[in-house]
């Protein structure tokens, strides 16, 4: 298992360069904080699921939460522990934020002088509890299915996310019919299949374009039929178009990016 090439812990925070495939232990700590890849892209997974965190995403993992991350692309991880009294403010549940501008600049101040004095960082702590109560939750998030059913459905288009399979088609490998399952990603996960299909798509996208594969190839591996239909709903969902992303991945670039659109995530059938 490859591990992190550098590692810098402190009381506030810490900063881990991991390698492509880079994965930690389970594990948890007594406080919560916040999860940053200032570059490459981060998967967090807990009880709860799996989250992909790319540069526009700030992660929130509660205190005494198990959880682990995994690298994709060389990837610059920062963590940012937070004082009890701010972590009052945030959800007891681990969740995914989109950064601001600001909310990056702060997290990246607050990780790369780790000498600051106490008042100084109390106040950026401050700002960025702040950033985040404003910010809306835009989660990448896949979450982990309870039904038999549902988890081998998962599990074929895990391995095959190009799999255009009708869920009439996948129902039949599993044992169930579509209106079932149809039922159960509603009532389970809270979206449609073509929607979860959409994340499941869009969070391989992500991972193939931090390991270097183009726009195109990414496309076709993550069953589109052409790189206009992925650009859309990648772009609809992350907030910036795969280029684009994958440019501000591999400089570590914290420049702004746009709001992904609300609402459900466009038909992924390609």
């Amino acid at each position: 298992m490859p591990v992190a090439r550098q590692s810098r812990i402190w009381p506030s925070g810490g900063v881990h360069r991991w390698p492509s495939g880079g994965t930690s232990a389970e594990h948890t700590h007594p406080r919560g904080h916040l999860v940053y890849a200032a570059a490459g892209v981060l998967s967090v997974h807990t009880g709860r699921g799996t989250s992909i965190v790319p540069a526009n995403r700030v992660a929130w993992v509660p205190p005494r939460s198990p959880h682990h991350h995994r690298a994709h692309g060389e990837t610059d991880m920062r963590i940012v522990f937070l004082p009890p009294a701010l972590t009052r403010q945030l959800p007891a549940h681990p969740a995914v934020y989109l950064a601001s501008g600001l909310a990056r600049e702060v997290l990246l101040a607050l990780t790369d002088r780790p000498g600051l004095d106490r008042g100084a960082r109390a106040r950026l702590h401050r700002v960025l509890a702040d950033e985040l109560r404003e910010a809306p939750e835009q989660p990448l998030h896949l979450p982990e299915p309870r039904d038999d059913r549902l988890r081998a459905v998962a599990r074929i288009l895990d391995a095959d996310p190009a799999d255009s399979s009708s869920l009439a088609v996948l129902g039949r490998s599993v044992g169930a019919g579509a209106r079932t399952l149809s039922r159960l990603f509603h009532d389970e996960l809270g979206m449609t299949f073509y929607e979860w299909r959409t994340q499941l798509r869009v969070a391989h996208a992500l991972v193939l374009l931090a390991e270097g594969h183009d726009t195109t190839r990414v496309a076709h591996a993550c069953g589109w039929a052409n790189p206009s239909g992925f650009i859309a709903a990648f772009s609809a969902i992350v907030g910036t178009t795969p280029g684009r992303h994958a440019t501000a991945g591999a400089s570590g670039s914290t420049s702004r990016t746009s709001a992904p659109r609300r609402g459900p995530p466009p038909d992924c059938r390609g």
